[in-house]
């Protein structure tokens, strides 16, 4: 073998081992661009919510309103049919978000005198919340309280939204400031019932989640 070829054949193998290896380097430049776009990446689109639904048949009411309860006797009309086989998720926005709230809250910031809810059991305006923990027969059906739907499964979103302007018209009705309102508001939401983002960020989640749509009023 001439040293021409010696060198030739000792030469070959080093460029392919250094172009293998600048290729690899690549690669690895890509990867680790890749992974830190990921960990750059626009955040989470907010939590997990209603999360797995239980049951074939699903349905969302987007209750803007009180309407005197009826967005909860949907969610109960809706459910009771289906005999364990259906979830309700219900989205208490806008007008609706007094739902939400517990009795203190109601009593403390004149909710029913301010909004002109009136209790179905007095007949005036409410001094506290009439869709939790009711009396037996005060309501169309005993089982579309808040705590009752709860209790059976019922998922409840509230509008943060709703919730961050109402405590603020009202914080003057409780001599606080608008900050202290929010606070304490959102402090004394129903147990069970979940504070999202806004209400209709839940209908639109509720629906990707599989529910069909109900309009509550």
């Amino acid at each position: 073998m001439t040293a021409l070829a010696h060198d030739m054949t000792d030469t070959m193998p080093r460029r392919g081992f250094f172009g293998r290896f600048a290729g690899a380097m690549v690669l690895a430049g890509f990867a680790t661009t890749s992974a830190r776009a990921e960990s750059t990446a626009a955040p989470s689109d907010g939590p997990d919510w209603p999360g797995v639904l239980k049951g074939r048949h699903r349905q969302v009411v987007d209750a803007y309103d009180v309407n005197s309860g009826f967005p909860l006797t949907f969610a109960y009309t809706f459910v009771a049919p289906n005999a364990g086989a259906a979830t309700a998720v219900v989205v208490l926005r806008h007008g609706a978000l007094p739902i939400a709230l517990g009795n203190e809250i109601w009593q403390k910031y004149k909710i029913g005198e301010s909004f002109k809810i009136l209790d179905p059991e007095t007949k005036a305006p409410a001094v506290k919340n009439p869709f939790l923990h009711p009396k037996p027969g005060v309501l169309l059906v005993d089982d579309m309280a808040v705590d009752r739907l709860l209790a059976t499964g019922t998922v409840i979103g509230a509008c943060n939204v709703a919730l961050q302007v109402q405590s603020k018209m009202l914080a003057g009705n409780a001599g606080v400031s608008a900050d202290e309102a929010a606070k304490e508001w959102a402090a004394n939401v129903v147990p069970g019932i979940t504070i999202i983002p806004s209400g209709t960020w839940g209908v639109n989640r509720a629906q990707e989640a599989g529910c069909t749509y109900c309009a509550g009023g």
